[in-house]
């Protein structure tokens, strides 16, 4: 006889995009809640089968940037508690256990945030800014709100915030060419916001601000206590900083050449 398992009243949205690797797992460290919601985009894999397969409800959108793309996830959730993944993150048990204690109770805050422990190239990274990298993710639908950022979104909090002891598990890059994919996508997002904000850069400002960053994460924030994966994350955060400003100013350059 199978026993039924009472699920918490909870909505998890996740936003996706090729992740069929990576997907089962995510969902199944979710399982606890009642109500998940992929919204995807595009995937030529199978991430929608196993969208569909894991009993999710499946939405398929086009692209539209990070922040707008996750609050159309969260305006599809059927609970007032919403908890926001990306296909590459997971919860675990003790992760899942004191957000149900939370719940079960009466939450003093509108939202939480959960510390991040993020994996590069098999590492946990403890220094560059990655550890303990919290992150509000679980919050009222009513009150809070996703900014609408193309890149480096975050959640625009009406009220206080609470703090939960246990992570989010964060597998992040899986090889160097994903990194450089990614950065090439940021960066270009990144130089599309400043341009509509009216800003502007120099290859100088480029070179100057992609140096900063390089030093900034592997020597004051330690990232060369993380062995070769530091290396790897503060070179490529400098080539995203660089990129950012130089394709600003190349956005500049079109404009103003007509």
């Amino acid at each position: 006889m199978t026993v039924a398992v009472e699920k918490l009243p909870l909505s998890v949205a996740i936003i996706t995009k090729n992740e069929e690797e990576r997907l089962p797992d995510c969902l199944a460290s979710v399982a606890f809640a009642d109500d998940v919601v992929v919204v995807d985009t595009e995937s030529c894999d199978r991430t929608q089968e196993i969208a569909r397969s894991s009993g999710a409800r499946l939405f398929v959108e086009p692209w539209r940037g990070f922040g707008p793309q996750k609050q159309f996830a969260i305006d599809q959730c059927r609970h007032p508690w919403v908890l926001v993944l990306d296909g590459d993150e997971r919860i675990p048990p003790e992760t899942a256990i004191e957000i149900s204690t939370l719940l079960a109770g009466e939450p003093v805050h509108g939202a939480y945030s959960l510390p991040r422990k993020n994996f590069f190239s098999g590492r946990w990274i403890r220094h560059a800014g990655w550890w303990p990298d919290r992150v509000v993710r679980l919050f009222r639908k009513d009150c809070n709100r996703m900014s609408d950022h193309l890149v480096h979104e975050s959640l625009r909090v009406s009220g206080s915030v609470g703090a939960l002891v246990n992570p989010i598990v964060h597998l992040t890059n899986r090889n160097l060419k994903q990194t450089m994919d990614k950065v090439n996508h940021y960066s270009s997002a990144g130089a599309e916001e400043m341009f509509a904000r009216g800003e502007t850069a120099s290859i100088f400002k480029a070179v100057a601000r992609g140096g900063w960053a390089f030093l900034y994460n592997y020597l004051f924030r330690l990232g060369f206590l993380d062995g070769g994966q530091g290396l790897v994350i503060a070179c490529t955060d400098g080539i995203n900083k660089f990129l950012k400003y130089a394709k600003l100013h190349e956005m500049q350059n079109r404009r103003d050449q007509g």
